[in-house]
């Protein structure tokens, strides 16, 4: 810094004095991008583009496919389109690799003072090109279009999660990834020139007025630590959001060339995320209101909504000693298991597996769930016999189509006569605990549900699937890809969990491939004869 000479004056006067000062100062000091410095950012700047859903005739979903990097200036892009909407509730889908943390802050607490919900997930617009998704011929003039929504792949990264945490309500799937790392702040060097005026008033040098005349670019330095001014806007942000503090640990312990991927449990337990797609919710689906008809366009419909038509009620789990066909010549068994399952259900089990001494039978289920330590109990005890499990409902004759297995019907001794069929049966909730537990556990064409444990559940819920060998890994990120406790999986996304290990061949039924020991050999029945199970790389849903 540099000053003019110094004037000694007895007496009072002023005296004006130019002089210019030269000032090293670093300026810029923001944090820029949680996505680092040392590489480009692979995107353009973010663009939004109101886009109409393809795959509906009237009233169709709308949303703001929100794509590319985070800019000082997406703020206000951002700002345009929300007054473009006017009132509309219309979705945010985010797909971004970050960009500037600031500009991240104001677009999150854009969409909630819009009370608008958040997601992540990719568009890709009517008749583009697979390389260009987005690509300019399908956007109207008025900045809107018509397409659709992935999550496969799809992606948040860096100052991203910032953005979508705005969200009054924030969902992902299981397929697309949130992703962190700490925040970079770029310091920028820049050297400014003065103009100074000065009054001198008896021998005393006082600044009277200041003028930049000039600046210039002398380097630029990075850090990633956070100062207490940006650990105080972080803080104060994610808070003011809903989300965890525990953010920050994870953003601070991953270097910046570096990317953390959130766990689908860990982004829900700090709030990132408030709910999660699953298999058949698509990003852009508004939440559903809470009296939500059941064909609604919209994701986190109520259990009984969903399910109440399709789950009768039943009475609690019976097992019942089945044989299909002449048992002297080609006759198949199994243990038919229906009902709901309770606490005296593992008792009921051993009680019919006592009767059969060390014949292993299939056991074939059908049940809404219930009581989950009993699920468990029941699991280890087919586990520890072998025994193979598999979905499928059983029918008695002359039985009524609304009671398949009425008690007419059933044989006061030994087994009973029927038929089984994976056609329309289902196992969800505690009975999907029950089918891993089998060695093998396969499935035709039903349905298999999910259950999602309590916080204190989780323990002994996972300690149960390391002792199934299923992995719990993939199953808990499955498990919360919905909010329902009864949820429907596709059978390839089942083999891809460990729930089950094998489909059931076209044209063979659950529990109908076992012969009967008294069963006379045959091309049906060969001795020695091992089940056929299509390994579950074979599969297609």
């Amino acid at each position: 810094m540099r000053f003019a000479p110094a004037l000694a004056f007895k007496h009072l006067f002023s005296l004006a004095v130019l002089v210019f000062l030269l000032l090293n100062l670093s300026i810029g000091a923001a944090p820029s991008q949680a996505a680092g410095q040392k590489k480009p950012a692979g995107q353009p700047p973010m663009r939004f583009i109101i886009v109409h859903s393809l795959l509906c005739i009237e009233d169709c979903p709308e949303w703001i496919s929100a794509e590319g990097r985070i800019t000082a200036d997406t703020p206000a892009q951002l700002r345009k389109v929300l007054k473009k909407i006017g009132g509309r509730k219309v979705p945010v889908v985010f797909q971004s690799e970050g960009g500037e943390v600031d500009a991240a802050y104001a677009m999150g607490r854009m969409i909630r003072k819009a009370g608008l919900e958040t997601a992540i997930g990719g568009t890709r617009l009517k008749d583009c090109p697979e390389d260009d998704a987005r690509c300019a011929a399908a956007i109207a003039k008025d900045g809107s279009s018509v397409g659709v929504t992935y999550s496969d792949g799809a992606y948040c990264f860096s100052a991203c999660p910032l953005a979508f945490a705005g969200g009054i309500s924030r969902v992902s799937s299981q397929w697309a990834f949130i992703g962190v790392h700490q925040i970079t702040t770029v310091y920028n060097r820049v050297r400014i020139s003065y103009r100074i005026e000065y009054k001198i008033v008896n021998g005393k040098k006082t600044e009277i007025s200041r003028k930049e005349v000039g600046r210039k670019a002398v380097g630029q330095s990075s850090s990633t630590k956070l100062g207490k001014k940006a650990t105080a806007a972080l803080t104060t942000y994610l808070k003011e959001m809903g989300v965890s503090g525990d953010l920050i640990a994870l953003m601070m312990s991953t270097a910046p060339h570096r990317i953390t991927i959130i766990p689908p449990a860990d982004a829900l337990r700090m709030g990132l995320n408030t709910d999660m797609l699953s298999y058949n919710e698509w990003p852009g689906m508004p939440l559903c209101v809470p009296d939500a008809a059941t064909d609604a366009v919209c994701h986190g419909h109520s259990a009984v909504a969903d399910t109440s038509e399709k789950l009768p009620t039943t009475q609690s789990m019976d097992f019942l000693l089945m044989h299909h066909g002449n048992c002297q010549e080609e006759c198949t068994q199994w243990i038919s298991a229906e009902g709901d399952i309770t606490p005296d259900t593992p008792v009921r089990l051993k009680a019919i597996l006592e009767t059969l001494g060390e014949r292993k039978l299939p056991v074939v289920l059908q049940s809404n769930g219930g009581d989950m330590d009993a699920a468990f109990a029941t699991g280890r005890i087919i586990h520890a016999a072998g025994l193979e499990t598999s979905v499928g409902r059983t029918r008695l004759p002359n039985c009524p189509t609304l009671n398949p297995r009425c008690k007419a019907s059933m044989a006061k001794s030994g087994p009973t006569e029927g038929e089984v069929s994976a056609g329309g049966a289902y196992c969800l909730s505690t009975c999907a605990l029950v089918l891993m537990s089998g060695t093998p556990r396969i499935v035709g064409y039903s349905d298999i549900g999910l259950v999602r444990p309590t916080t204190a559940e989780s323990a002994k819920f996972f300690a149960y699937f390391d002792e199934m060998g299923v992995n719990s890994e993939s199953f808990e990120a499955m498990m919360i890809a919905t909010s329902i406790e009864r949820k429907e999986i596709p059978r390839a996304q089942a083999l891809e969990l460990g729930i089950v290990n094998g489909i059931i061949p076209y044209g063979d039924e659950p529990g109908d491939r076992l012969c009967g020991p008294d069963a006379k050999e045959s091309l049906r029945c060969p001795r020695k004869a091992e089940a056929e199970i299509i390994p579950a790389a074979g599969p297609s849903n």
